[in-house]
């Protein structure tokens, strides 16, 4: 993990709310977003969080409405994404926490002709 993201942590769990007992759960503690009622986040008020921020988005007629956005699509986002970038896919599949590597790789990686052909070019050059 570089300096800055290290910090970037550090400074979410300065900034959030105070505990008297700080939740456990699976014998994991320092969770950085906790609830109303001082339990950590879960993927259904992220959800909520993105829904409300599209519909006031979205209210606001004069530019492209925001597609629906859910921690789940985000899933399948950042996989994409680091398998476009080269992660290898055994960490990617570790990553992700999917047992079996196919998940990884069929259904969370998307990838269009634009991403092959990107490739190809990488690989054989414009010659």
């Amino acid at each position: 993990m570089t300096i800055e993201v290290a910090d970037c942590f550090r400074r979410i769990i300065k900034r959030r709310k105070r505990v008297k007992t700080e939740p456990v759960i699976g014998g994991r503690v320092g969770f950085l977003f906790l609830d109303k009622n001082s339990r950590p986040t879960v993927a259904q008020h992220w959800e909520k969080y993105m829904q409300r921020i599209r519909e006031k988005y979205n209210n606001d007629i004069n530019h492209l409405p925001l597609p629906i956005i859910t921690p789940h699509i985000c899933r399948h986002t950042f996989c994409t994404n680091m398998a476009k970038n080269g992660m290898n896919p055994k960490m990617l599949q570790y990553i992700m926490g999917h047992a079996d590597i196919s998940v990884t790789l069929n259904t969370y990686t998307h990838v269009q002709f634009e991403d092959a052909e990107k490739e190809m070019m990488r690989l054989f050059g414009n010659g």
